[in-house]
């Protein structure tokens, strides 16, 4: 399967690097690029992406404005975020409003097609460099107390998936880890996702964190 992708960089330069380092695998396409988000629901109605690809900052229309406007749309790209620096708050935004993840631009490119893919199959990938500084700061919904509430709606089996998830493991690993079929943990990971409200396996794992079981 190839997954195609939809890139918006609006660093010209930058964009190409980008792009090069996407073709260079068999299996991903870039579809359509531009230099501002503001064609990102026409692109995504054109193309149908798997993945949209994005900027934080860019003229007209920023990548946190990009996240919202694709989080409801009906073909539902997995979106992921670009940035500059470790710490950024439309980054931790991003995140709260359904993005997939974010990585750094100075990512290796082995990475960036790993983040491609991996988002592709709806998971998440976050820049290693700062994963444990974005789960310690960010605030997901209230802190600890009120983040295990939460989780309590969860079944035992559904609960021991959510830790794994918080634990950056991925469907195989959480499979392999409970003695069960991959098709099951997909189950319970589309029930953990409606009834904790959550747009992604990311905003799990952040729940996961601030109830202090990842």
């Amino acid at each position: 399967m190839t997954v195609k992708v939809v890139l918006l960089e609006d660093e010209e330069l930058v964009r190409s690097g980008i792009r090069m380092i996407l073709e260079s695998a068999d299996d991903v396409e870039v579809v359509a690029e531009d230099g501002t988000g503001a064609r990102a629901v026409e692109l995504t109605d054109h193309h149908r992406p798997d993945v949209v690809l994005t900027d934080v900052q860019m003229p007209k229309v920023d990548g946190l404005e990009v996240v919202r406007r694709l989080a409801g749309h009906p073909a539902a790209p997995a979106v992921v975020v670009l940035t500059t620096f470790d710490v950024d708050e439309y980054v931790y935004a991003a995140l709260r409003h359904g993005a997939a993840g974010f990585l750094l631009k100075d990512t290796p490119p082995r990475e960036l097609l790993t983040a491609v893919r991996v988002a592709a199959r709806g998971e998440a990938m976050l820049s290693p460099k700062i994963t444990k500084r974005l789960l310690s700061e960010f605030a997901a919904g209230g802190g600890t107390s009120r983040a295990r509430a939460r989780l309590s709606a969860l079944t035992p089996r559904e609960h021991d998936v959510a830790v794994h998830i918080g634990r950056g493991l991925s469907n195989a690993e959480i499979a392999r880890a409970l003695v069960v079929s991959e098709s099951t943990v997909k189950v319970h990971i589309g029930h953990i996702m409606a009834k904790l409200e959550a747009a992604n396996r990311t905003q799990v794992a952040i729940l996961v964190h601030d109830a202090g079981l990842s």
